[in-house]
């Protein structure tokens, strides 16, 4: 089911982003007199004081055209954008620090659209990604996992009784090899034998919970919903938050999982917007003694760089719901992002080869140190609050 808030959201997150534009394109046809806004003397489609068209519509029709620009920016600035971040990324960010940018949405307005439609796409997985399935799908899927460590099992018993055989008789000279390779074998046939030991306890667990039937609270007998809610009913979960009223209320929203899952999905949908502060800092200090290269300019980067990553989230989850690209999806998802990230940085800065790589390999460093502070600040305001 589609999450009402969050389409609430795409629509406002587009017009803000199109309420950031400066008008744009042909304004009815031009003629002399007065402007309605600022009454100064004008000649031509726009005020040259205020800005305003010199045609103001009062039609219905308008007024959706409008709607639907400030929703998806339906101009031409869209279709040059869109191709642009994904193809040259850099040459995108250049053009626009240097002042051309009559031709581009502005990195904030489609950075605050983007994110906003990134959400709303992803609601309509109604929180699937993490379904763990019905207690009989887990079943069968511990089932067949023990039947695959006895297959393992019965491979490192055979491999075990070959390297005894060589390791009796093998010459001298190959003795040590010989004894290498039995320790090897046994070395992974009681990984086999703990592997199917420990496929054995899920299933005998889950068939537990599967005789107890319906559970009084609601919960699905063997869902995460239940586990997480059991976990923190017998006080299986630690939170140190270094707050005792803040630990209540973390635990509070942790026993109903379902609503402290929707409250960090609407925490990070309201605060998406905090990755840009939370990453210039870490851009600044790839060309810390660069001094021709502003916050401004960082700032740019970031946001372009942090749009394309919401595009390529929603084309992967699109995608990925056809089984046959399960694999593209993974690989686009690995090698994607550090590509792009060594294309933006090149061209934005004009680096040579090697500087844009390490400034890559570093930024990706980075990213990984960012997203967690951010994730940490979501969960915080999500189940804190």
């Amino acid at each position: 089911m589609v999450d009402m808030d969050a389409a609430g959201g795409a629509v406002t997150g587009g017009l803000i982003g199109g309420a950031l534009e400066k008008p744009q394109g042909k304004a009815g046809e031009a003629h002399s007199g007065a402007c309605s806004d600022c009454a100064q003397p004008v000649s031509g489609n726009f005020c040259a004081h205020c800005g305003q068209p010199t045609h103001v519509h009062r039609s219905l029709l308008h007024l959706g055209e409008e709607l639907l620009h400030g929703v998806m920016h339906f101009d031409g600035r869209i279709w040059r954008t869109v191709p642009m971040l994904v193809l040259n990324p850099g040459r995108l960010t250049r053009e626009w620090v240097e002042g051309k940018r009559s031709r581009y949405v502005s990195p904030l307005g489609l950075f605050l659209f983007t994110i906003f439609l990134m959400f709303f796409i992803l609601s309509f997985g109604g929180g699937q990604a993490i379904k763990m399935g019905s207690i009989d799908d887990r079943l069968a899927t511990a089932r067949e996992a023990v039947a695959e460590q006895h297959l393992a099992v019965a491979e490192a018993r055979t491999a075990v009784a070959k390297a005894q055989g060589k390791a009796t008789t093998a010459p001298a000279s190959d003795r040590e090899t010989a004894d290498a390779e039995l320790g090897e074998a046994r070395t992974a046939l009681d990984d086999a034998v703990k592997g199917l030991a420990g496929a054995g306890a899920e299933v005998t667990r889950l068939q537990g919970l599967k005789a107890q039937g319906p559970r009084r609270d609601g919960f699905e007998s063997g869902s995460w919903q239940a586990e997480i809610h059991d976990a923190v009913a017998q006080d299986k979960v630690k939170v140190n938050v270094g707050n005792e009223s803040l630990k209540k209320k973390i635990l509070k929203k942790l026993s109903n999982p379902d609503l402290a899952f929707y409250k960090i999905q609407q925490t990070l949908y309201k605060f998406a917007f905090l990755l840009v502060p939370l990453s210039i800092p870490f851009v600044a200090l790839l060309f810390l003694w660069k001094r021709q290269f502003t916050l401004y300019d960082h700032g740019v980067f970031v946001l372009y760089s942090l749009t394309f990553m919401a595009m390529l989230s929603m084309a992967l989850s699109l995608i990925g719901r056809i089984e046959w690209l399960e694999v593209v999806v993974g690989f686009a998802a690995v090698i994607a992002p550090p590509v792009h990230m060594y294309a933006q940085m090149k061209g934005a800065y004009g680096l040579s080869v090697f500087a844009a790589l390490w400034r890559t390999v570093l930024l990706l460093y980075f990213c990984c140190i960012a997203l967690a502070l951010f994730l940490v600040a979501i969960i915080m305001l999500g189940l804190g609050g």
